[in-house]
């Protein structure tokens, strides 16, 4: 993946949070823990590996399970500028259509965990709603950033639910 686009995206994601406070504190981050089993963690764009260094956490290959590759994982203590875009963004995940377009809507993964899902979507940020939405709008301008994001959405929606 083009790591200009890589960088303009993390970038318009680097002072923007889902909250003008930090909603890690409402749950205790628990998006960022592992689960009773050790397991957990966020996929990572694709040249995504380079830029999250520092020994904070540990990346590693997703084998023979879903996934797009490369998985980190960490103590869930970090600086924002450091943290993987899939982490910048939730609760939030990119759907795109057939045309390349990106919209967001909330993680399906994120229903057990975030509190901020019970206020909907206008309990974000506009800003950080749009952020979100145009980093993912330039992740899909490059194709393997665009595959990339398919492969996540096809993950994530394993995750849905119907009535």
């Amino acid at each position: 993946m083009d790591r200009d686009i890589l960088e303009q995206a993390r970038s318009l994601l680097k002072d923007v949070t889902p909250m003008y406070r930090d909603c890690g504190r409402i749950c205790g981050a628990l998006c960022c823990q592992p689960d009773e089993a050790g397991k957990g963690g966020v996929f990572l764009f694709p040249g995504e590996e380079t830029l999250v260094k520092g020994g904070w956490a540990s990346v590693s290959r997703v084998e023979n399970g879903p996934g797009p590759g490369l998985m980190l994982t960490c103590a869930g203590e970090c600086e924002r500028e450091k943290r993987p875009l899939g982490c910048m963004i939730f609760p939030l995940t990119p759907e795109v259509d057939g045309e390349g377009r990106v919209t967001m809507r909330f993680d399906a993964r994120a229903r057990p965990l975030c509190p901020l899902l019970r206020n909907g979507l206008m309990g974000l940020r506009r800003d950080f709603r749009e952020a979100a939405r145009q980093a993912m709008q330039l992740i899909a301008s490059d194709p393997e950033g665009l595959a990339f994001l398919r492969e996540w959405e096809a993950i994530e929606r394993q995750y849905d639910f119907h009535l």
